[in-house]
């Protein structure tokens, strides 16, 4: 194969030529299946200097690709003068030592490759305490390998050496940073979880944008808040969340943030590591799931998005998919509905602004319908629960029942109800919704209600 030199679009000085290894089928174009881990390698900084593909039907226990793969591999090395190996998956820190072994060459794998992207891109001092720890946890696995050069210990005279006294002193004061970097972490979110709260009280909705890395996120950012925040055409190039508040038209004022992209085999220590951060989503009023309509696999990574928001507990968010840049593919902009599912699709072009007035207009129309009216009647002597209420949500009034509960009626989304339910003090007799309540009030002769009523009139007593 020819070797093609591509530009790398941000100032990464690197002396790394890389052999790319990616599953291949005969489903596509042989360098389709190299495209993201190619986009990958250049973010790094890398200079791609072969591909090569391999079958994934029966991977090999000790090396992953197998013997004969391995032996092409070598010849690409040799033939491209290339220092680095990249293998497009996960792969076993036994499979990784095997492969350098064999291939005379250091190898890292997909996940070693974005946690080296993660830390180059962050910016604050969350990102960067997340990223080291998203490193350490991947690298205690992988420690053996850098003594390699050191004796083992073993039963005999004159064969116990310091290699795994270093290795156990290594692990311990990994663990010990891991620990620190976790302290900090937790006051970080900590100080996230009190900004929340005061949000909630004071009923500002919080919209996220979330997506597969290099959907326009952040242009879409920009447009939206009229801010400046830096977007390219590279694989996450945004890691640290922003947050901005913004009009929206027929609604008010809202918070809207940008989150760090999503990418299939997303590694796990980097959802735990960025757990707080992306909290920020599964705590919003409303999800924009963002995906790059010129893009022929959008549905495929639409697919890995609803995957990773699964795992950080958002599949229940109210969402409004987004399709982006439309401006490629010469799309009709505006708001349709997908007909299987029922589902609203917004498509616009971030870059020259169409299709986005319809976008914050259908916005607004779905947090007005994410909030609904409930009814809490807390037993007076459930008073934790009462205060944790109070501290989740704003509270519209309160009455006293005659037999001396409390009627909260709140007006908030199911994810706060949701929340509520989970308090160990909860049972599910307190709640009912305000059209429930209408239908049946025990009390009614304590808040002045009679059941002739028209109903708007018992909800403005029961408000007052």
């Amino acid at each position: 194969m020819t070797n093609q030199k591509i530009s790398v679009s941000e100032k990464v000085a690197s002396t790394d030529r890389v052999v790319l290894v990616s599953e291949v089928s005969g489903l596509h174009e042989f360098l389709d299946f190299f495209r993201e881990i190619e986009g990958l390698a250049i973010s790094a900084g890398a200079y791609i200097a072969d591909h090569v593909g391999f079958s994934k039907r029966n991977p090999d226990a000790a090396s992953f690709i197998g013997s004969g793969k391995i032996q092409e591999i070598k010849e690409a090395i040799n033939k491209s003068q290339a220092n680095l190996v990249v293998i497009d998956d996960s792969i076993s820190p036994i499979q990784e030592r095997n492969l350098e072994k064999a291939l005379e060459c250091r190898v890292i794998d997909r996940t070693r490759l974005i946690l080296d992207i993660f830390s180059l891109r962050a910016k604050s001092h969350e990102g960067k305490l997340q990223v080291e720890l998203a490193q350490l946890r991947h690298l205690s696995s992988r420690l053996v390998r850098g003594w390699t050069h050191l004796e083992r210990q073993r039963g005999g005279i004159g064969l116990r050496g310091p290699g795994e006294t270093q290795l156990e002193t290594d692990r311990r004061l990994i663990g010990k940073r891991i620990r620190k970097l976790q302290e900090k972490l937790d006051k970080v979110s900590s100080q996230r979880n009190l900004r929340r709260s005061r949000r909630k009280r004071e009923r500002i909705p919080t919209i996220a944008i979330v997506g597969y890395t290099n959907a326009g996120k952040s242009e879409l950012f920009n447009r939206l808040t009229n801010e400046n925040t830096y977007c390219a055409d590279q694989l996450f190039a945004t890691l640290d969340t922003t947050m901005r508040s913004i009009f929206i038209p027929g609604y008010g004022s809202a918070l809207i943030s940008d989150t760090v992209g999503f990418i299939r085999e997303l590694p796990h220590t980097l959802i735990q590591a960025f757990l707080s951060t992306l909290e920020e989503v599964s705590n919003a009023s409303l999800l924009l799931q963002v995906g790059d309509d010129s893009d022929t696999n959008i549905y495929e990574q639409e697919a890995q998005v609803e995957n990773v928001l699964e795992d950080i507990g958002a599949s229940m968010v109210p969402r409004l998919i987004v399709r982006n840049k439309a401006d490629l593919n010469n799309k009709k902009t505006g708001i349709h509905v997908r007909q299987s599912t029922g589902q609203c699709i917004a498509r616009i072009s971030a870059k020259n602004g169409n299709g986005v007035d319809q976008l914050l207009h259908t916005i607004g129309e779905m947090l007005t319908d994410t909030h609904e009216t409930y009814l809490l009647s807390i037993p007076a002597s459930f008073g934790r629960l009462r205060s944790k209420v109070y501290s989740m949500t704003e509270v519209d009034s309160e009455i006293l029942d005659a037999d001396g509960s409390f009627v909260l009626t709140i007006r908030t989304d199911n994810a706060t109800i949701g929340q509520i339910k989970k308090e160990p003090d909860f049972e599910p007799s307190f709640l009912s919704t305000l059209d429930d309540r209408v239908s049946y009030l025990p009390n009614r002769r304590e808040v002045g209600i009679n059941t002739n009523m028209p109903q708007d009139m018992i909800r403005s007593k029961l408000g007052s």
